[in-house]
């Protein structure tokens, strides 16, 4: 089994628990509660900043000495309307209660304290189309670089439809070297519709050093620590990834692979 692709520990609970020590890098971490209504997650920010993303599902939030209230209003991810979400800095902590069945993603990495707790959706999150053909994926952004709403995370979702490719032209951003690159470690939490369905993602560098392709399944992790890293949705499954990003900065720039850079030049 590729040590790229984590299956969920089971099906109810903490069913993802990843953290930089249990990757092997330095930043981005990721976990998932599946909660059953009137269960209840709870944790600290420690040092670092956090932002829930209630993928599917409500809950009521407290968080940062604040009660948020309830949480939530896409029951299927695949409504694909924009997700509720909120940011809490390192130095703080927040409890979550299901009011209905619930998916709750918490995406972590290293706070300074450069930001206030703030909801950050649906407000400010617009479903946008990206690429052409079968390359045409839609967006929902949550926290790129066009929000200062965090000190390190970039969280996006992303709905690609049955038979496309997502991530691609294949790209890399695994070199601390802006304005030309940036180094950011990256998550993909899948989904599948129906849920029985499976995507492929490919991980790997020019040198070939790393190359990896993974089939992947519903509530499937996969990390990219480094190097190029597209995938696809076979006929017949439409697949949704929520990711996670973190380096130095928090500013994405990537190359293409030049074998396939030619296809972003086409479609510019």
């Amino acid at each position: 089994m590729s040590r790229l692709l984590i299956h969920p520990a089971g099906e109810t609970g903490k069913v993802h628990d990843i953290t930089p020590a249990s990757a092997g890098w330095g930043y981005v971490g990721f976990g998932l509660y599946r909660l059953k209504a009137g269960e209840t997650a709870r944790e600290a920010t420690g040092d670092t900043e956090v932002i829930l993303v209630l993928v599917e599902g409500k809950a009521r939030i407290q968080g940062a000495g604040k009660d948020w209230g309830e949480m939530g209003d896409r029951m299927d991810v695949f409504e694909k309307t924009p997700p509720h979400c909120l940011y809490l800095p390192n130095g703080t902590d927040w409890e979550a209660t299901a009011t209905t069945d619930c998916t709750l993603a918490v995406c972590t990495a290293p706070g300074q304290g450069g930001h206030e707790a703030q909801r950050l959706g649906p407000e400010g999150i617009t479903l946008t189309p990206r690429g052409k053909g079968t390359n045409t994926r839609h967006v929902n952004n949550i926290a790129m670089e066009g929000r200062d709403v965090a000190d390190s995370l970039l969280v996006t979702e992303v709905f690609t439809p049955a038979g496309h490719w997502s991530s691609y032209p294949s790209h890399r951003h695994d070199e601390d070297d802006f304005p030309r690159m940036t180094y950011l470690e990256e998550t993909y939490y899948m989904r599948l519709n129906p849920a029985q369905g499976f995507g492929i993602q490919r991980v790997y560098t020019e040198d070939g050093s790393l190359d990896e392709t993974m089939a992947v399944k519903n509530h499937d992790v996969t990390l990219v620590p480094k190097g190029h890293h597209p995938c696809g949705a076979p006929y017949g499954y439409e697949m949704y990834y929520l990711n996670v990003m973190a380096g130095p900065i928090r500013k994405w720039r990537f190359q293409n692979d030049p074998d396939h850079d030619w296809i972003a030049q086409r479609d510019a």
